[in-house]
């Protein structure tokens, strides 16, 4: 199929673009790496007035670091993550999860703020930010706002944004030194979506007993499920890991589809969930030794 007709727009200035969309609203798209947005036009379940190609846009291209986190632009590549040596240092969660999300050659167009602008529940780069408790930059001509991950993502396909903003950054907090972190995930085949991916890390301060945990679901509801709490640390992390993952089993409400039913999600969220929180357990407890 081809796409309904749609006016291109490819503005020079932010200035321009939030412009654009003010005059356009929910009758626009934005362009970034297309990767989400092409499919949509060719088979018509997106019919635009408008396309805003925003990769003019330098100044929404930049890897920023602050004392609390990195910035990340609405234009920064899959692959510009995998290849800094600043976010193999400070995000290796998310830098894991990438290697999950699509093929190199997609990797190299797609950007984060696309993916998390999509909220697909299976998807990695949300899962990611959301049990990390990052934050969306949205901008638009009346200002400039930052919402919580969690409240960001608010169904399938369904977020915070409104017609007139765009995603301009993604805020990701810096792991504290000595965290541990992993990832996992189940697929039909390397690249497509998670039937069931967890996100775990874990922090254990030198000198004490009080262990943190966060750990992340993702396709299993219809937006990333956060778990999150502190424990004192036990002699034995495979059984804490066992009973943290046996929790979440507990707690979510899994969806069923052509891929996989509610149980076997459950199953997944079971035994990967053990396994990525042991390793994260693992490495938060050798870098508190």
């Amino acid at each position: 199929m081809k796409p309904a007709p749609f006016e291109y727009c490819r503005p020079e200035s932010l200035t321009e673009a939030l412009s654009l969309l003010g005059e356009y609203g929910d009758e626009a798209e934005i362009l970034a790496g297309g990767l989400s947005l092409g499919p949509l036009l060719n088979t018509r379940m997106a019919r635009p007035t408008v396309v805003i190609d925003i990769n003019r846009l330098d100044e929404l291209a930049g890897i920023e670091r602050s004392d609390s986190h990195l910035r990340l632009g609405a234009l920064v590549r899959q692959a510009e993550v995998q290849d800094s040596a600043e976010c193999n240092e400070l995000l290796p969660l998310l830098v894991a999860a990438l290697g999950y999300v699509g093929h190199y050659q997609t990797r190299s167009r797609g950007t984060l703020a696309g993916s998390v602008a999509m909220a697909d529940p299976s998807s990695e780069i949300p899962l990611c930010l959301a049990i990390l408790a990052g934050e969306v930059e949205l901008t638009s001509g009346r200002g400039v706002r930052q919402v919580p991950a969690d409240e960001f993502f608010q169904g399938a396909l369904v977020t915070a944004r409104a017609d007139d903003e765009m995603i301009t950054a993604l805020l990701w907090p810096l792991d504290p030194p000595g965290a541990g972190t992993a990832f996992e995930e189940i697929s039909e085949r390397p690249g497509d979506f998670a039937i069931v991916s967890v996100a775990a890390w874990a922090q254990q301060k030198p000198g004490e007993r009080l262990l943190s945990y966060g750990v992340g679901l993702g396709g299993v509801e219809d937006r990333p499920h956060c778990l999150r709490g502190e424990v004192d640390t036990p002699d034995d992390l495979a059984d804490l890991a066992a009973e943290i993952s046996q929790a979440a089993v507990r707690e979510i409400s899994p969806v069923s589809d052509q891929r996989a039913g509610a149980d076997y999600r459950r199953h997944l969220v079971g035994h990967l969930g053990c396994r990525a929180l042991h390793r994260a357990l693992q490495q938060a407890a050798g870098g508190a030794a």
